[in-house]
């Protein structure tokens, strides 16, 4: 897996950019809280500079998209686990 994410540089960086907005939304975000337009836009950008950063270190055999996988994944059972907390305590 590592050879093929090396070898396709545009998924790599599509994913890795995937991964940073969704880690970022659900770790660094306020919940109710919105930011203005240029603001919001300038994060995006920022993400967007420092994913092609990460995608250098991916093709340069480091293991990114497996770890912010991992994170992803344990953020969505963490989600998941309380939403059946708040289910089953009602």
């Amino acid at each position: 897996m590592q050879q093929w994410l090396s070898e396709h540089m545009l998924v790599s960086y599509i994913l890795i950019v995937l991964f940073t907005i969704f880690i970022f939304n659900q770790v660094f975000r306020p919940q109710q809280q919105k930011l203005p337009v240029l603001k919001e836009v300038m994060i995006y950008v920022v993400i967007a500079i420092g994913s092609f950063v990460l995608t250098i270190l991916q093709v340069d055999k480091l293991p990114i998209i497996q770890c912010m996988a991992i994170a992803v994944g344990m953020m969505m059972l963490l989600r998941g686990r309380q939403m059946y907390d708040r289910w089953k305590y009602k």
